[in-house]
């Protein structure tokens, strides 16, 4: 009797301990996030003071710690970090293997060739569940994320392509207006003209773009311009193929060939190197994107910099017919495959309200936000430089949905402008194999 009073009150402790488990190693819920913007891990990999991070790496690492560490659903976000450059190559390999991440980040532009191979699902009625509608997405991140009125991953910013200017070394050039503003070209002719003076005056370049590396900087470039005139570089319908052989291209072309001939670009370079470049002085005007503002921001405010007090950050000015620069995104989708079961699902879409609900840590990268509320927001208007970009959200133009492999296109065509420029190939020679390149690409597609 004893021994079985004994043996009952030892099983009631042991089930009294078992009871007071914590809950958290039980029921834990770990999704995977794929995603590039560079890993940082020395200097935010256990920081949650998301305010203090700078940079996209910094804000996004900064996120994740914080979710992690203060969701009330015991959800775990494991990142899995690529380089841009292989990125899509990775992603779809992961799909082929069944590999698939739970959230991937992945660009606008891209979406529309997952969709068309039927890897991607609507998602308004997930979204729906956790308080986010399309109506409360900018009219440009709306348009990145939807095909035939359904929504297909969460906008997350949109991003551009930008000059970033040391407005120092151009009054320096005399490069400067009558009310003592810097000089904006508003033609191919006044951009040459102005670049031509401003190396005569100073011996360095008035440019810094890269030639180099696995981003497709040049095509940006090449897009931005392309979108101020009046053709189409793409052909409509489900098997689209591009015309480099037109009056627009080919002045762009010459133009990009000029100003790199000419010594009037920094030579042979890559996109760190460029942001080297204009930080020591060596070019007036970086071309690199939205997410870079916060950083030339930092670097003008010190007071050795040759920017002291000196930048500006304008979108690609008008150079031909219309105002219009190259835009892209970034967004969040949740490919087939990547949620084994509800209890996955719901634990996604719980982090996705999370980074939704902080898009304005997010714009202080420098990208617009997609959350109309941030956008339209007097924080958001009040950080550095966003009274010059704010106009992306309705100048700025990506590339079409129906274009497939947009960033395998984007690539290919990068490449051919930098072969252009590097081997002093002709215009037609480009046009020429561009075409030939990105067609065969194209025709690929099944």
């Amino acid at each position: 009797m004893i021994k079985n009073s004994i043996f009952q009150a030892a099983a009631a402790v042991a089930l009294a301990a078992a009871a007071l488990q914590p809950v958290q190693a039980q029921d834990k819920t770990e999704i995977t996030l794929a995603r590039f913007f560079g890993a940082c891990e020395a200097d935010f990999g256990k920081s949650v003071d998301v305010r203090a991070a700078r940079g996209e790496c910094g804000v996004i690492t900064t996120l994740v710690n914080k979710f992690n560490a203060t969701n009330k659903d015991n959800i775990v976000v494991k990142p899995q970090i690529a380089e841009w450059g292989p990125y899509y190559d990775q992603l779809t390999s992961r799909i082929v293997a069944r590999d698939v991440p739970t959230i991937a980040v992945m660009h606008q532009s891209s979406i529309g060739d997952y969709v068309n191979r039927k890897l991607i699902d609507p998602i308004d009625a997930d979204l729906k569940t956790v308080g986010i509608t399309p109506a409360e997405f900018t009219d440009t991140a709306k348009a990145g994320v939807t095909m035939n009125d359904k929504t297909y991953g969460l906008p997350f910013d949109t991003w551009s392509w930008l000059w970033h200017i040391n407005t120092n070394l151009l009054k320096k050039a005399g490069l400067t207006n009558a009310d003592g503003s810097v000089q904006i070209p508003k033609s191919p002719a006044e951009l040459l003209a102005q670049a031509r003076k401003y190396k005569q005056v100073t011996g360095k370049a008035y440019f810094a773009w890269p030639t180099s590396g696995s981003v497709p900087t040049n095509t940006w470039t090449f897009f931005s311009m392309m979108f101020q005139q009046n053709s189409s570089l793409f052909t409509a319908g489900a098997k689209p193929h591009i015309n480099m052989h037109t009056p627009d291209v080919t002045a762009i072309l010459e133009l990009m060939s000029t100003l790199y001939n000419e010594g009037l670009v920094v030579p042979g370079i890559d996109s760190g190197a460029v942001n080297q470049a204009w930080f020591k002085g060596d070019a007036a005007v970086a071309l690199t994107g939205t997410w870079r503002i916060d950083d030339y921001m930092a670097a003008s405010e010190k007071a050795d910099s040759p920017a002291h007090n000196g930048y500006l950050v304008i979108p690609f000015p008008q150079l031909f017919a219309k105002r219009a620069t190259f835009a892209d995104g970034h967004a969040w989708v949740m490919l087939k495959g990547g949620t084994k079961d509800e209890k996955t699902k719901k634990a996604a879409l719980t982090f996705l309200k999370f980074l939704w609900d902080n898009e304005f840590e997010w714009s202080r990268t420098g990208h617009l936000p997609a959350n109309k509320k941030v956008y339209d927001s007097a924080e958001f208007k009040g950080l550095p430089m966003r009274d010059k970009i704010i106009e992306i959200s309705t100048i700025g133009r990506g590339l079409a949905h129906n274009v497939p492999r947009a960033a395998a296109v984007q690539q290919a065509l990068s490449e051919e402008l930098i072969t252009m420029q590097l081997s002093k190939k002709t215009v037609q020679q480009t046009e020429d194999a561009a075409e030939t390149r990105v067609n065969k690409l194209l025709d690929s597609v099944r």
